[in-house]
């Protein structure tokens, strides 16, 4: 057998011990220490990315979640950084869930990430227009309050919009907005000039352009200068 095929069989065992023989030569035992200190490295890493998601779920079936991740998963990184990403994009295309699982379980886990992912970017804060490290979110849960002590079972009839951010001491923050700061946040990211976007929005919301409303209007966008969100 040539050295590609043998390491290819021992990643599969070591990605399905359960499922896959033993490589010939190499004992149970041996073979047991190898299969731990992978899956607890991975594991780590996971848990460390998503730790409200971890508490909220039974130990065995975070166990085989993570293993069903190992096992189904083509990562497309090598960079351990990279395995929340990882974890992230199988629940959004591979997952099954089993009953028990928590409803809003892929929202929570996206809300998760993103806070590592701003944590880690290399994005620096821009000298003009909307930061690339300010993300504007909507959720159907309220993830932001989910917890231990906080588990709907249904979400609420509006969605939850979210502004997260990276700010210029490095702190990754997060403010919920109101939908219509919501979508002037989107229209801000996706590059239109503020006066546009506000014309734009208090059109589609049936509202005066008048100087009440772009009075209103600059007190958010003068709050979200000071916080680094967004820059003349």
């Amino acid at each position: 057998m040539s050295g590609v095929a043998l390491q290819q069989q021992f990643a599969a065992r070591i990605r399905q011990p359960a499922e896959q023989p033993l490589l010939d030569g190499i004992s149970a035992g041996r073979m047991a220490v190898y299969e731990e200190l992978f899956f607890n490295n991975i594991e780590g890493f996971i848990s460390g990315a998503f730790p409200v998601l971890q508490r909220l779920i039974e130990a065995s079936r975070w166990q085989r979640l993570v293993r069903s991740f190992i096992a189904e998963h083509q990562a497309r990184t090598p960079y351990f950084l990279q395995i929340s990403q990882e974890f992230l994009a199988w629940l959004q295309e591979g997952y099954v869930a089993e009953p028990g699982d928590p409803p809003f379980i892929l929202e929570l886990a996206h809300y998760e990430w993103v806070e590592l992912a701003l944590d880690v970017s290399k994005a620096e804060l821009p000298e003009q227009g909307w930061s690339l490290l300010a993300w504007p979110l909507a959720y159907q849960w309220p993830v932001q309050r989910i917890g231990v002590d906080f588990q709907p079972a249904k979400p609420p009839g509006e969605p939850t919009c979210l502004l997260v951010w990276r700010d210029g001491q490095d702190k990754v923050r997060f403010m919920q907005l109101s939908p219509f700061a919501y979508q002037l946040a989107v229209r801000l990211q996706a590059g239109a000039e503020a006066k546009s976007a506000l014309y734009d929005l208090a059109q589609s919301h049936g509202l005066p352009a008048d100087k009440h409303y772009f009075r209103n209007a600059q007190i958010l966008l003068d709050d979200w200068q000071s916080q680094g969100v967004w820059h003349l």
